[in-house]
Formats: C-alpha cells, sequence, structure tokens
C-alpha cells in the first residue's frame, strides 16, 4: 500500500511500512526511511507510486480553474468535496490528488484555511488579484526583455531613467534594477561594467563624480541662481589698493592683503576678507544651501561651489571691483611685532589678483624673493610681498614655528590638459608664498578667534591639545599645533560653511544692531559643526580617490615602470611625485615608517582603480622629512 501525502508545500508518495493512527512508517520513491504524519495524509492506493503521481500532475494541468472556483461556493469545503463537485461523485484517487494539486497551484483563487480544507476567493477579491497577477507576467516579460537588450550593449529607456538609482542606490524591488542585475550576473561583470558595456557610463571618472554628487547634491550640482538682497551702505577703506594671491584657476577669490606706510618703519598690515556674510540671512534661501552644501568640492579638471555664480561675482575679490570686506588692520614695528589696530565692515579696492604661476618663478626659495627685483618692480606689489615674506618669518619666530634650514617637501596635483593628456604639478610646500599667505591668514585667524572668545560667542574653533588631533569645537582652546591660545577659520567664507558662520558671529561685533547667528549652548551650531565636519571629510575623500585615478592614468600615458616611494606604514607607501597612495607588496619588516624605497610598477588598471607594486630595495641615506596632520599652510587655508 502506498500513501499520498504533502510536504512542505509539495505532493508526494510513499510505500507504507508500518501505521499507526497518528503516523505513517514509509518508504519514500528515492529509499528513504520517513515517519509522515497522518494528517498530511490525502490518500492510500495500491500501484506504481511514479505512475500515480504523474497520471494525477497530467490531471491537474487539465482541469479549469474558474470552473473549479465557480464550482466550491462561498463557503469552506474540503478537497473531496472540490473534486465531487469538479469530476462528479465516482471521481477516482487519481482525480482527489490532482484537485488537491489544483487547489494549492491557485491560492489567489482559493485560501487554504487548514489541511485538506480550502475556501474559494470572493470575487472581486479574485479580481484584483488576477490583475496583480497579470501586472507580474507583464513585469516579468519586461525584465527578460531588458535583460536581453542590456545584455546585446542597448541601454533602454526605462532603465536609462533610472540608471543613477541603479548604480547609486538601488531599490531592489525595481523592475529596472532587477532587469540589470540578471543582465550583470548573465554577463558575469558588476553593475560598473554593465553601464560601461550599454553606454550609460562613458568612464570611471563619471561614474564617481556621478555617485558623489547622487550622495551628496542630490538637488543638482548646478547651484541655484539666488537674488541677491540691498547691502547695508559701507564706508570706502581710504587709501587702499589690495592685492590677493591665488592659483590660475581660482575663481572664490576670498582673501586680499593691504600695506600702508606710516613712517619710521613701520607699516600698516591689511588682511581683508570677502563679506557674503552681509547677504546672507538667518533662514533664508542662501542660508539654506550654504548649509546643504558646506563647501565647494574641488577634483581635477573641476569644482562644485558653494555659493551660486551670481553671489560669487558679487563678493569674490576681484581685481578692479571694490568689494564689500571683513578687514582686520595690525601696525607692524621695526621690531617686526604686530599691535592689533581695530576691525572693521567696510568696502575695499581690490588693485590686483596676483596669480601664483605667474610670480612663483620670481618669487621662491631657490632663487630668493628678490629684493632687489622688488625694488624694480617685477611684478606688482613685488616690494610687499618682499616685505610681507620677512614679517611671516618673524611671526613664525614669535610664535616659536620657525624652522630654518629644512628638508623640502613638495605637494603635488594633478591637472588635466586640453588635448587629454595628464599632467602633474609640483609645488613647494612652506615656499615663500605660501608662508606669507598662511601667515596673514592665521594672524587674522587667530585675533578674530580671541575677538569672540573674549566676548563670550560661540563658534566652530579649531583646537588642539598636546599630542592630540586637530579637532573642531564650539567653544575655544589652545591649538599647541600652531602655538596659539584661540584658533578658527574665518578666511574663506566664499567657500566654507564654517568661516560663514564664524564671520556671522564677528559680524555682530563689528556691525551695530546685528545679533549673533547661534547663541551659547545653541543645539543649531552643533549640529552645524557635525555637519560641516561629515561634509568636508567626504568632499576630501572624493578629491583623493579622483587624484588617484588621474595619477594610474599618468603612471600609464607615462609608461613608468619604477619609482621612489615613502614609506608610511607596513605595506602602505606614498609615492614620490604624484598624490597617489598605494599598497606595496614585498616590504620587509624591517623597513622603517619613513624611508625611501624603490619599487617596481607593473599591472597598472585605472579602471579598476589598481597598480601593481613591488618592493625592490630601499634608497640609501634618505629619509623622508616629517609630515604633521594639520600644518600652517594646510590651517590657514
Amino acid at each position: 500500500m502506498n500513501i499520498f501525502y504533502e510536504e512542505g508545500g509539495k505532493f508526494k508518495a510513499a510505500a507504507v511500512i508500518q501505521k499507526s493512527d497518528a503516523t505513517y512508517q514509509a518508504q519514500t520513491q528515492h529509499g528513504k526511511r520517513a515517519k509522515i504524519k497522518a494528517a498530511n495524509v490525502f490518500a492510500e492506493f495500491d500501484g506504481d507510486m511514479a505512475d500515480f503521481l504523474e497520471r494525477a500532475q497530467e490531471e491537474a494541468t487539465q482541469i479549469d480553474t474558474d470552473l473549479l472556483w465557480e464550482s466550491c461556493g462561498g463557503d469552506e469545503f474540503t478537497a473531496e468535496h472540490a473534486a465531487a463537485e469538479y469530476f462528479g461523485a465516482g471521481y477516482g484517487k487519481v482525480q482527489l490528488a490532482a484537485t488537491l494539486m489544483a487547489l494549492y497551484a491557485a491560492p489567489a483563487y482559493f485560501y487554504k484555511k487548514s489541511k485538506g480544507v480550502f475556501k474559494a476567493a470572493p470575487a472581486d477579491v479574485l479580481q484584483q488579484a488576477l490583475a496583480a497577477i497579470e501586472r507580474k507576467k507583464q513585469q516579468e516579460a519586461q525584465i527578460a526583455a531588458w535583460s536581453q537588450e542590456l545584455q546585446e550593449g542597448s541601454l533602454p529607456e526605462g532603465v536609462a531613467a533610472e540608471l543613477k538609482q541603479i548604480l547609486y542606490a538601488p531599490d531592489k524591488q525595481s523592475p529596472a534594477y532587477k532587469a540589470f542585475t540578471q543582465a550583470a550576473d548573465a554577463l558575469k561583470t558588476d553593475a560598473y561594467g554593465l553601464a560601461r558595456h550599454t553606454g550609460g557610463i562613458a568612464s570611471l571618472p563619471q561614474y564617481l563624480y556621478e555617485g558623489f554628487a547622487f550622495a551628496h547634491f542630490p538637488n543638482g550640482t548646478a547651484a541655484p541662481q539666488i537674488p541677491l538682497p540691498p547691502l547695508p551702505e559701507l564706508p570706502l577703506a581710504a587709501g587702499i589698493s589690495a592685492f590677493s594671491i591665488d592659483d590660475d584657476d581660482t575663481t572664490e577669490v576670498d582673501d586680499a592683503l593691504s600695506l600702508q606706510d606710516l613712517g619710521d618703519g613701520r607699516r600698516r598690515v591689511g588682511i581683508h576678507i570677502a563679506a557674503p556674510t552681509l547677504a546672507l540671512a538667518a533662514g533664508s534661501d542662501i542660508e539654506k544651501l550654504v548649509a546643504a552644501r558646506q563647501s565647494t568640492v574641488y577634483y581635477p579638471g573641476g569644482k562644485i561651489t558653494m555659493l551660486p555664480d551670481n553671489w560669487i561675482a558679487a563678493f569674490s575679490l576681484d581685481e578692479g571691483h571694490i568689494r564689500p570686506a571683513f578687514s582686520i588692520y595690525f601696525d607692524i614695528g621695526t621690531d617686526f611685532q604686530a599691535a592689533y589696530a581695530g576691525s572693521r565692515i567696510e568696502r575695499v579696492a581690490i588693485g590686483c589678483n596676483l596669480r601664483i604661476q605667474s610670480i612663483e618663478p620670481l618669487f621662491n626659495s631657490e632663487t630668493g624673493t628678490g629684493a632687489a627685483e622688488a625694488a624694480a618692480g617685477a611684478f606688482p606689489h613685488h616690494a610687499d610681498l618682499a616685505y610681507l615674506f620677512t614679517l611671516a618669518q618673524e611671526l613664525q619666530k614669535q610664535r616659536d614655528r620657525y624652522e630654518e634650514n629644512t628638508v623640502k617637501r613638495y605637494d603635488y596635483s594633478v591637472r588635466l590638459q586640453e588635448d587629454g593628456r595628464v599632467a602633474v604639478a609640483k609645488r613647494e610646500r612652506g615656499s615663500p608664498i605660501d608662508t606669507l599667505v598662511s601667515e596673514m591668514m592665521i594672524l587674522a585667524n587667530s585675533t578674530w578667534a580671541k575677538m569672540l572668545d573674549e566676548h563670550d560667542l560661540p563658534a566652530i574653533f579649531r583646537v588642539q591639545s598636546a599630542g592630540g588631533r586637530v579637532r573642531m569645537s564650539t567653544r575655544s582652546e589652545a591649538h599647541t599645533g600652531m602655538n596659539l591660545s584661540h584658533y578658527g577659520w574665518f578666511t574663506s567664507p566664499l567657500r566654507r560653511a564654517c568661516d560663514y558662520i564664524n564671520q556671522k558671529q564677528l559680524q555682530s561685533l563689528l556691525q551695530e544692531g546685528v545679533a549673533p547667528r547661534f547663541g551659547n549652548k545653541d543645539s543649531g551650531l552643533f549640529a552645524a559643526l557635525g555637519q560641516f565636519e561629515s561634509a568636508y571629510a567626504a568632499y576630501r575623500e572624493f578629491q583623493d580617490t579622483m587624484e588617484h585615478y588621474w595619477a594610474r592614468v599618468w603612471l600609464q600615458q607615462e609608461n613608468v615602470r619604477e619609482i621612489t616611494a615613502v614609506v608610511l606604514k607596513d605595506d602602505l607607501v606614498r609615492l614620490n611625485g604624484l598624490p597617489l597612495t598605494a599598497r606595496a607588496t614585498g616590504i620587509p619588516f624591517e623597513v622603517a615608517p619613513k624611508s625611501v624605497v624603490k619599487l617596481a610598477v607593473s599591472d597598472i588598471d585605472p579602471e579598476q582603480q589598481s597598480v601593481a607594486l613591488k618592493y625592490v630595495s630601499v634608497v640609501p641615506n634618505t629619509i623622508a622629512a616629517s609630515d604633521t596632520e594639520d600644518d600652517a599652510a594646510a590651517e590657514a587655508d
């Protein structure tokens, strides 16, 4: 004797070995001994098990589900009742098994109430369920069609419309995502590989950029053109023609300098900072934009500005314009002691935008600051820069941060040329230009930070305890790395939200009738600090990722097969002459950090963001200069 039973939603047959009221001891078709509950058994039968199941399945496929549903009525019913209604009272065990198979196969038509007991779905509910089933069938057909197109290298319109979502924040229930994943699996590639295959993404830089923009600029990278409100009437700084010092590609000129002769060898140094704060009202659309963007983003070949173009045009300290500015003045004696001479909000005439690439060949650590040339005026404000560099060195000495005859260190950046090739720009860290600019900004930043603290105004301060890391705080503390009692960022309000916030706090001290943007223990300031730190770190990571990509392209372009590098830790190295850190194999355990090593270069694959580096040897008698986490130039930027 055999039994027909259900197990785990599947119908099976087995030969009975022993039977009790509650269970059957049986042997399955595959020869396995099994204990089967009697409640799961629907019929006992004789004959071949495989033939029984085959005939029942064939009979089940012939059952008209709609007719079966109509014949079952609205009350609960058993499988036996359904078989009798459909096949007639003389139905056999094969028909009973077929009926059970049909009932189980149509859950939209029949609800299973208990073992062998069912209820027909109400007509209106059934119609909704059938419509859903039909939609699912059509959806599955669409997924299959899209998947086939993707595998053949085409990008269907429906998938293209969701491509960014698929690549960067997938909705795994989306038909487009399912088709994309199905095609990628079939081609044995990843999402990026399939996007490249179908033309949805042209290159890895585009993929990285769009992923970054999708996450951090959901409303688009182009800043909306927000109208400018009227500005307050401001006095004009008399007798001043300020100048700035920036890279060629700088469009957001935040800071400028001026120098006035006071006689008897004394000078007055003016540090002038762009003043978008004057038009940034609390809760306004422009402040919301600043809070959303937090900073300008830089990457090789482009940038995403924090402020809209019309705001940058209105407040950038551009040559030939008179711009509103937060100015701070210091009187410098013959001993180069800087005496604070006041801060004010005023209009400043910008006489010149000096570009580093033009003036540095005449003003650098190799040729000197050119005192003789300065007297002759080799470039505009040459003599002013020579004086300011001397002042900067004296200020470093006063802070006990002056280092003479230091080992030169360089920063490298990637530049994309018009012909499509990659160039690497080299810049001496702590060069005369960097030193004079950073020290002037440090002077302004530290003085204004002290002013806010003395007036018990919170801000976003930069602090560092002895031996600790630089961090941000809403209360001022010492910055031991720079040997300053107070420090904060005020000098880049066109490019950083924290500088805007600090400038807004400062405005309350310099302009009558203006309240601070944030009071003490204001939760909004704590939130703003966290948002800035998070965004700033993400933006820096993106910039590093893009630079690393183009650095690998440069290695490939120049067919570099050997290069030196500085060992940072274990197998992590920083390549000399490139903005690239990577892992190198084979570095002996005894090679200390900061050692310079020679590496063999192979298997450069920018698309896979990889390069194979293998240790060759230590470069004798060389050791890398110490790299601090936050040097003065970086802090003052």
